[in-house]
């Protein structure tokens, strides 16, 4: 694999000072975009009940995922967490209380989840998790080690492996296969490792021209990432060919972006960003480029999250709120909007 010695990145400080500014600072709503939100409020029978809020991390929850029967949380202290999805139906409406596991500790913030179909373990209806590896792992850091081109600079006086991440690992997805593994940072690269043995099989250096704060990956194997940089960019690695190339550039957030999510088919792309704007593109059969089609809105700040399921676009904003939309036709209509982080069922 050819590497570089000519990785500039920003540094800690600098990158963390961006962020806190990209997050908080909510811009000027997009304009310029067609708005894709009906007017009109949904009919729909649909009706959606707290059912718990769950309780026992020691500091502000970042991260969420489902997997199996289990919810996973991860909190700024660094603490992962899981629950029990079947006994939420189950529990005392006058003690809402659930029971949970605490699945590991370490340091920093747990800012992203991805969890694969094989990833998790039951016996006895308990669950059973173990820590897999340390990316990079001890032996992929000393086979790169000795070679001299293997090491990259970072800092004026400073240099390390090229499969090191340098700053905050702000997300992470799983190809459709679940071989291949990606992850973005604000270091601006975009890495790839292999599931199998968890070595490091790329380092894309100056992926983005400011942190990366999103990536997903689709079923054709197209690879997004969005940036502080107001740019979505499309990568794809070709069959017989070692690495991934650029092969498009989505610009029109005049704003970081700072999530995104596929539809199912991997036809609809969903960006959120600072200026409170989630833009909805669409791919043409057979290419990479996608158009944008319109914007949802209706978040007076920061769009922070998004999440697909099935046919409804989650979002979750900085003004504390969530929107559910669904969309029929390029017609999109918000069916539930909630006030706070609470676990919601549909009845």
């Amino acid at each position: 694999m050819e590497c570089h010695q000519s990785y500039q990145y920003y540094s800690s400080s600098d990158l963390h000072d961006q962020q806190d500014l990209s997050y908080i600072s909510s811009q000027p709503s997009l304009q310029s975009v067609p708005s894709l939100a009906s007017q009109s409020h949904n009919q729909s029978n649909t009706c959606h009940h707290c059912l718990t809020t769950l309780q026992g991390q020691n500091s502000y929850t970042s991260s969420l995922t489902l997997a199996g029967n289990f919810i996973y949380t991860g909190s700024s202290d660094g603490e992962i967490r899981s629950w029990r999805c079947n006994s939420l139906h189950e529990f005392d409406s006058e003690n809402p209380t659930l029971d949970h596991n605490m699945v590991a500790a370490g340091k920093g913030a747990t800012t992203k989840f991805e969890c694969g179909k094989s990833t998790l373990t039951t016996e006895h209806d308990r669950q059973k998790c173990s820590r897999l590896a340390t990316l990079p792992t001890l032996g992929d850091r000393a086979a790169k080690l000795l070679m001299p081109n293997n090491h990259v600079q970072i800092r004026r006086h400073k240099k390390c492996t090229w499969v090191h991440h340098v700053d905050t690992v702000s997300a992470l997805a799983l190809s459709s296969d679940e071989q291949l593994l990606y992850s973005v940072s604000w270091d601006r690269t975009l890495k790839v490792w292999s599931t199998t043995d968890f070595r490091c099989l790329e380092s894309v250096r100056n992926a983005h021209d400011d942190a990366i704060n999103a990536v997903t990956s689709s079923n054709d194997g197209h690879v997004y990432t969005g940036s502080a940089d107001k740019r979505i960019k499309v990568w794809r690695k070709d069959l017989g060919e070692k690495k991934h190339s650029l092969v498009a550039t989505l610009e029109k957030h005049h704003s970081g972006v700072n999530a995104l999510a596929l539809s199912r088919d991997g036809c609809v792309l969903f960006s959120g960003a600072c200026d409170r704007s989630i833009v909805v593109w669409e791919k043409k059969e057979g290419e990479a480029h996608m158009e944008v089609v319109g914007a949802l809105r209706g978040h007076t700040k920061s769009i922070l999250c998004l999440a697909v399921v099935s046919d409804l676009v989650c979002s979750g904003s900085a003004d504390k709120s969530i929107r559910i939309w669904r969309g029929v036709d390029r017609s999109y209509t918000c069916l539930q909007f909630w006030k706070g982080i609470m676990v919601l069922s549909s009845v």
